[in-house]
């Protein structure tokens, strides 16, 4: 009878090193119950192995039963990557090569040059023949209508944009928008954006886009805040959609 294989235990070194990764990514104090369930280790380990950081004088905040967190301005030596984290980055931008904008394709066959540039040779295999590959996009985007380049650029910046663009039925009509994200589907990207002409969200498919003015005036609310109000908004309706379905299978 086979029995099942025990999973080997993560060395010391590389279980500090993934308890500080858990911090830096977490936006809360985290506890050490869900890091030990993370790591798979027992919560007694966590406790040692943080005051073992403490004492290494990495600036950890908090304590037992309330959770940690790491204080702003610590960090690793860069590219200090983990194989799983190695693959992770490698996928991505194997996916943005096939379905980003030109500028992030390019971007995206950089990021694994240099990635692979900057690791240790024994993780190297890990870029060049990684476990996974994103699968090629059956079609190609269509082509957009203004410089992505220039949206990312006034996205960070919060300015705005005047846009000519027709909708599906071929109408036309010219929107100042407040851009804040751009979603990369499959075949089409989508311009996000507060659209000052329907004083709401709205998305705009970028190969729909006649012209466009990168205006340098800023919108009045920053871009984070603008964001968050937009999650918030499509959370919502996600929820009405949800409810919805579960009404209709009663």
């Amino acid at each position: 009878m086979l029995t099942p294989m025990k999973r080997i235990s993560m060395r010391r070194a590389d279980r500090l090193f993934q308890i500080i990764q858990i911090m830096r990514r977490a936006r809360a104090p985290v506890t050490a119950d869900r890091i030990a369930e993370e790591l798979e280790t027992s919560k007694r380990t966590i406790y040692r192995d943080i005051a073992t950081l403490i004492g290494q004088r990495v600036p950890i905040r908090g304590e037992a039963g309330m959770g940690y967190i790491l204080d702003q301005g610590f960090d690793l030596p860069p590219l200090m990557l983990t194989p799983d984290e190695i693959e992770a980055a490698v996928l991505g931008a194997q996916w943005v090569m096939t379905r980003g904008d030109p500028s992030l394709s390019r971007a995206a066959q950089d990021l694994i040059a240099k990635i692979g540039a900057s690791v240790p040779e024994r993780l190297r295999p890990f870029v060049l023949e990684p476990a996974g590959r994103a699968v090629p996009a059956w079609r190609a985007a269509e082509p957009d209508g203004l410089d992505m380049a220039m949206v990312r650029t006034a996205i960070r910046a919060g300015h705005k944009i005047a846009l000519r663009y027709r909708d599906e039925q071929d109408r036309q009509s010219e929107r100042v928008i407040w851009p804040i994200t751009v979603g990369y589907h499959e075949t089409v990207r989508l311009l996000v954006g507060w659209c000052e002409l329907r004083t709401d969200f709205r998305n705009f498919r970028t190969d729909r886009v006649i012209s466009a003015e990168f205006l340098e005036e800023r919108y009045p609310e920053r871009p984070s805040l603008l964001r968050a109000r937009w999650r918030a908004v499509v959370e919502a309706e996600r929820r009405r959609h949800m409810e919805a379905q579960g009404k209709a299978a009663e």
